[in-house]
């Protein structure tokens, strides 16, 4: 069961007093992250000229791809089967639940075949269901990044039901701003999914 919104709004609380402000993630220093403060006011940065791009990783020599090269740290994973690999990010975060699907075979989205693509359409389908029916969990995001990694990674993003700020495209930022949650809560869900997702095949790990 994950976290209600009132335990995480609780949580805040506690840590920055109700009118207080979270502090920055990290991932406002990244060159992509796309605000800034001018005259006090948040403003779109200024936009950078064309440039090549920067080859991700699998894509050249001193950037290899940790899949391929070292597997999948065997602490993270979730759900496996011959074919895919769930995983999680580590540690408990702000949100509910972030998970990642992976191939095992070194493959990206548009180099799937029909038979793969129609196996990742059935669990990411699954796992949707699978998350929202979690208790205190509102909606389940699904996203493909792919100019990090080349190697085929897709998200799930499980956000909490009534916290109403959190929705959206924003909630993977809510994600780094939110204090973590408990681990043991986090690690119940992760069971949770990881044993129904088994139900159609494959191993729960978690």
């Amino acid at each position: 069961m994950a976290e209600s919104a009132e335990d995480v709004y609780a949580r805040v609380v506690a840590a920055v007093g109700a009118d207080g402000h979270l502090p920055m993630p990290a991932l406002g220093d990244w060159d992509i992250f796309p605000w800034t403060v001018v005259d006090g006011a948040i403003a779109p940065r200024t936009l950078m000229p064309p440039s090549d791009e920067p080859p991700r990783w699998g894509e050249a020599p001193d950037k290899p791809c940790s899949a391929c090269v070292t597997g999948f740290d065997a602490e993270r994973i979730v759900w496996e089967d011959p074919v895919w690999v769930l995983t999680h990010h580590g540690r408990p975060s702000g949100l509910p639940l972030v998970l990642t699907l992976h191939t095992r075979e070194h493959l990206d989205m548009g180099t799937l075949d029909d038979e793969l693509a129609s196996q990742l359409g059935r669990i990411t389908n699954r796992l949707v269901r699978i998350t929202e029916s979690l208790d205190h969990v509102g909606r389940v995001h699904v996203s493909r990044f792919g100019d990090g990694g080349s190697h085929f990674h897709q998200w799930f993003v499980a956000r909490t039901a009534r916290l109403t700020n959190v929705l959206g495209s924003t909630a993977l930022e809510w994600d780094d701003v939110l204090p973590p949650g408990p681990e043991d809560v986090w690690r119940a869900d992760l069971h949770t999914v990881a044993t129904k997702l088994a139900n159609w095949g494959g191993d729960a790990r978690a």
